[in-house]
């Protein structure tokens, strides 16, 4: 029986007043595998999420996602001291996606927001208000409410940037926890190591460069045309040189 991809994307296009954010991007990812998109500031790696996340229009080509929509997870920010909201009220609101506003927890809510509460190492946290939580706590936060959508698709923007060692591991061992449990996962990155982790890379830079294995998309010719001479060779590694994000 031929399975169908999590995702199927053919000719998207993205343009924002005029201006072309993606173009003629087109790729397919097969269930219970991970991809990473690694590209230069700009190059349309979040406007990529958004569109498949459905929060971002597309100007033209088609998106076919198996499943429900997927859980988009964006990057941490500071939060408003003034905000009144626990890590497990944070957590909650995932399940609104598919209960409604109006509907009352049930157990099978409960026991989804408890599961990634306990992934994600954030269950002893859970009546801490979020803005007290340090920077790696709170990014643990987001993806656990992202985990507690419980679809078969999680995308997440930059999750490990800047993050401390511990909240960095723990969010990189999730994502292989969900690809070996057969879900899919899409991570846009700044890091070569991050992106070799995954089962497929994508190298954009508005338009696609290079998609396949690490080892077909991350050659140095692919990375040179991507990151032009931020790119260095030291030894048998290629390394990217990029003074504004941590690698």
């Amino acid at each position: 029986m031929l399975v169908k991809p999590t995702v199927a994307i053919r000719g998207l296009d993205v343009q924002y007043d005029g201006e072309t954010a993606l173009s003629d991007v087109e790729f397919e990812l097969p269930v219970g595998r991970s991809l990473a998109v690694i590209g230069p500031n700009g190059s349309g790696k979040s406007t990529l999420l958004g569109a498949l996340a459905g929060t971002i229009a597309t100007h033209a080509g088609e998106i076919d996602i198996a499943g429900a929509a997927p859980a988009l997870v964006l990057q941490s920010t500071d939060v408003d001291r003034s905000l009144p909201i626990t890590v497990r009220d944070t957590v909650s609101l995932a399940r609104y996606a598919s209960l409604g506003l109006f509907r009352r927890f049930a157990a099978p809510d409960r026991a989804a927001v408890d599961r990634a509460m306990e992934r994600l190492s954030i269950a002893d946290l859970e009546n801490r208000q979020l803005h007290e939580l340090s920077g790696g706590q709170r990014q643990r936060v987001l993806v656990a409410q992202g985990l507690a959508q419980e679809t078969q698709l999680l995308l997440l923007d930059e999750p490990v940037t800047g993050l401390d060692l511990v909240s960095r591991a723990v969010i990189l061992d999730l994502i292989d926890e969900e690809v070996d449990a057969g879900r899919s996962v899409i991570v846009t990155t700044h890091d070569l190591g991050d992106a070799r982790r995954c089962d497929h890379v994508l190298l954009l830079d508005t338009t696609p460069i290079a998609f396949g294995s690490p080892a077909e998309a991350l050659t140095e010719s692919h990375l040179k045309q991507t990151f032009g001479g931020r790119v260095m060779r030291v030894g048998n590694e290629l390394f990217l040189d990029d003074p504004h994000h941590h690698h």
